[in-house]
């Protein structure tokens, strides 16, 4: 049997990159699959995707802002009236910038950390009595995930980047607060830390043929990771196979930060 069988998955920022890559990974293991953002038209495409290539229909689209507390209620409401349970959360939603402390705006420092950050927060809030009251329905507490993906980003601070820096490391920390919180339950929090992977956050980057350059030096592997890799240990934390996994970062860098 698939890893994923008979389970739900909610994953945003599913329309591209990371988030894509890893619900259509569910949904090829057994998994039903809710594709969240912004963007209806992204998710459709991804959806259609995932539906294309199995016999029946798996991955439904809900367009939602995350950070916005009224959207992630209406997301609980349609997960508890169209499938009654939830098994596994990816919170992949997530924003950069690039910009010095002094030149910043704090509009910039705030949307960075809603996206980043506060999302994390409203989608754990208001999915995980979801999955505590499907859990605790049943005859014992089951085996539920969140993953939560972060960045090298959260070990590391950058250049010009304080406000992502620093967002992704509340994730992190985050992480381990909702992990002892929510254990009780049944339900593991772990998070995913990827390193410089080919995603549309750093698609501008990489045109720069000496910055990509610059990754290449400074990683172990000497190259860019794809989403697939991330989508895998992604996959592999929201799986059984990480039963006795709780409160921890795998970080996903090629080797960053050993060189």
């Amino acid at each position: 049997m698939s890893r994923f069988n008979d389970v739900i998955a909610v994953v945003t920022g599913a329309g591209s990159g990371i988030g894509e890559q890893t619900a259509i990974q569910l949904a090829h293991e057994g998994a039903r699959v809710v594709l969240v953002g912004r963007t209806r038209s992204k998710l459709e495409r991804v959806a259609d995707n995932i539906n294309g290539s199995v016999t029946e229909p798996v991955a439904a689209v809900f367009p939602a802002d995350v950070t916005k507390e009224a959207d992630v209620q209406q997301l609980g409401m349609f997960i508890k009236q169209e499938y009654g349970d939830l098994h596994v959360v990816v919170n992949n939603a997530g924003s950069s910038g690039k910009s010095s402390i002094l030149d910043m705006e704090a509009a910039e420092w705030d949307r960075i950390q809603e996206t980043n950050v506060k999302s994390v927060f409203l989608i754990s809030k208001v999915l995980g009595p979801v999955m505590i009251e499907a859990s605790e329905a049943a005859e014992q507490l089951e085996n539920r995930a969140i993953v939560n993906v972060a960045s090298l980003s959260g070990h590391k601070a950058g250049a010009k980047i304080p406000h992502y820096s620093s967002s992704k490391a509340a994730v992190i920390n985050f992480t381990k607060s909702l992990a002892l919180e929510f254990a009780p339950y049944g339900i593991r929090v772990n998070s995913v830390s990827p390193g410089f992977a080919e995603t549309p956050l750093t698609a501008e980057g990489l045109k720069n043929k000496r910055f990509e350059e610059a990754i290449q030096r400074n990683t172990a592997l000497s190259r860019v990771g794809k989403p697939e890799e991330i989508a895998s240990v992604i996959a592999f934390a929201a799986s059984r196979e990480a039963s006795y996994m709780t409160g921890s970062d795998l970080l996903v860098d090629g080797g960053w930060l050993i060189k």
